[in-house]
This record gives structure tokens, C-alpha cells and sequence, in this order.
């Protein structure tokens, strides 16, 4: 399983938070995804990577700025 960590610039509130949550369910099958307007972040588990093109394509097509993203095995703790 894979942790994908996605900065995001432009997320203001919970309600951005609830729109890229859904916008990356919709769009990906992920296991989790949580988003935070405070870290400028949104999480995700998912079972198979995603390229970082196809995550920037969503983020931008929802309206906000995709930074960066940091991807990485994850280990269930």
C-alpha cells in the first residue's frame, strides 16, 4: 500500500477540505484520504500508486494549486 502526501495551495476550509476528499475518491480508488487546509495537504492510502501527472491534472481541475507530492510505502502501525 502506498502514502501519497499531495501539497496543496488554496484549500480555506473545512468545505475545501470535504471537495478534494471527494474529488480524489471519484477520481482514484483509495483506501483513505483526509485533507487539511491548515497543513495545506492531502493524504492518501491507496493500494496503487498514483503518477504525480494525474494527481496535479485533479487538484488543478478542482480549482487549487497542486505543490508537490511525496510518495511512499506505508506500513500499517
Amino acid at each position: 500500500m502506498y502514502e501519497i502526501k499531495i501539497n496543496i495551495n488554496g484549500m480555506a476550509c473545512s468545505m475545501c477540505e470535504a471537495h478534494m476528499n471527494d474529488t480524489f475518491r471519484n477520481a482514484f480508488q483509495v483506501k483513505k484520504v483526509s485533507s487539511s487546509h491548515k497543513k495545506e495537504q492531502t493524504v492518501i492510502l491507496t493500494e496503487d500508486d498514483i503518477l504525480d501527472e494525474k494527481l496535479k491534472e485533479i487538484v488543478e481541475k478542482t480549482g487549487y494549486e497542486f505543490v508537490s507530492a511525496e510518495h511512499c510505502i506505508y506500513q500499517k502501525k
